[in-house]
């Protein structure tokens, strides 16, 4: 019996000194001027609040139902101007059309002893993208098919 309330007691006790210790901490913190031992950055979603932050450490929340900065309105969706890529993009689509007109194995081409191999390949690619386009259209329109 004397158990539990000793237990009770133990418990309740200190959550009124933890935060006026915080709190002293806190103000401790701003005095010394130091900085904190540790920031913790938060991505949040929904209506999730921000951890408080502690004398030991700064909490920084961010939400991530917008994960970008530039407005829908002002967002270019066009493809990259040729002149704007990374030298690694440039490479592959220089290396893809010297394959094709190479006749190399694999890409699909009229010229070449090897060129053949590559249609059923772009086939099979063409109908994968197809399928997961349409599995796209499937599940952005409630209900399926209108």
């Amino acid at each position: 019996m004397f158990r539990p309330l000793l237990i009770a007691a133990l418990v309740a006790s200190p959550l009124p000194a933890f935060a006026q210790t915080q709190a002293a901490a806190a103000d401790q913190q701003a005095e010394t001027g130091q900085p904190p031992k540790r920031v913790r950055s938060v991505t949040l979603t929904g209506d999730q609040k921000c951890p408080q932050s502690t004398a030991d450490e700064v909490v920084v929340c961010g939400r991530d139902d917008e994960p970008f900065r530039i407005p829908k309105g002002l967002r270019d969706d066009r493809p990259i101007a040729a002149q704007n890529q990374s030298w690694v993009n440039r490479a592959a689509v220089a290396d893809r059309i010297g394959r094709t007109a190479a006749g190399l194995p694999d890409t699909c081409s009229p010229v070449g002893s090897g060129g053949q191999t590559g249609c059923s390949l772009t086939w099979n690619r063409e109908f994968a993208a197809q399928r997961r386009a349409d599995a796209a259209a499937e599940r952005a329109v409630p209900g399926g098919e209108e």
